[in-house]
């Protein structure tokens, strides 16, 4: 079995972001305004931006999973989820369906979903085939539906997972950490921002690390 430390290695890990929107994670988005408790992405966002910030700086590929609902995905079955409650999340040009918090930048790759998993039915699989990818570091909105899904789907299909805990966020605690055990006992490893970074610094260049000494994360 590979550590964490050989799971980061160079170019052959990449960020996944999931569902860092309006409607899933902004105050006045859809879940919100229906009572879900939305404090969890408000601690977890200091720490998406710190690894996002240093996943640039190290030329790791970072993919923006970014859901879209209109009338040609919404088959019947779908539209029963969350009893019925999630109708009106993430439509198509809403200012739900926007980012929230983070902009994707020149290099970044926006994939878009129209399930809980972003390998149904996307191009998700052919970009990370492309790009070489083996390890997927997953982050995002919530951890215990549309994260974990993603996450089970790319063990099945033979990526290595790494779940970063403070990275992500549920509409509850109970739920959030539920999915930690269920990916550390059968799908993958669980880690944090900073001992990413760290693995990240480690394996860095002196000259490299120097020239990064003064950068700061930028908040946005």
């Amino acid at each position: 079995m590979k550590s964490l430390y050989q799971l980061m290695l160079g170019s052959k890990a990449a960020v996944i972001v999931i569902d860092v929107q309006n409607d899933y994670c902004h105050p006045e988005g859809a879940l919100s305004q229906a009572g879900c408790d939305v404090i969890g992405v408000a601690e977890m966002m200091p720490q998406l931006h710190r690894l996002l910030h240093s996943a640039r700086e190290l030329n790791v590929p970072v993919i923006f999973i970014q859901t879209l609902h209109e009338k040609a995905t919404d088959s019947a079955a779908w539209t029963t989820r969350s009893s019925g409650r999630s109708a009106n999340v993430c439509r198509w040009g809403s200012w739900g369906a926007e980012f929230y918090e983070v902009s994707p930048e020149e290099g970044d790759i926006i994939v878009n979903k129209h399930r809980y998993s972003a390998f149904v039915n996307t191009r998700l699989d052919s970009v990370l085939k492309t790009l070489k990818i083996e390890t997927l570091i997953m982050t995002g909105v919530s951890t215990n539906v549309c994260v974990e899904s993603t996450a089970r789907d790319g063990f099945m299909l033979d990526y290595h997972i790494v779940l970063v805990a403070d990275a992500c966020a549920s509409y509850s605690q109970a739920a959030h950490d539920m999915t930690l055990q269920n990916i550390e006992g059968y799908f993958g490893k669980v880690s944090e921002v900073a001992q990413i970074i760290d693995i990240w610094m480690d394996q860095m260049p002196e000259e490299r690390l120097r020239s990064m000494s003064t950068a700061q994360p930028a908040i946005g």
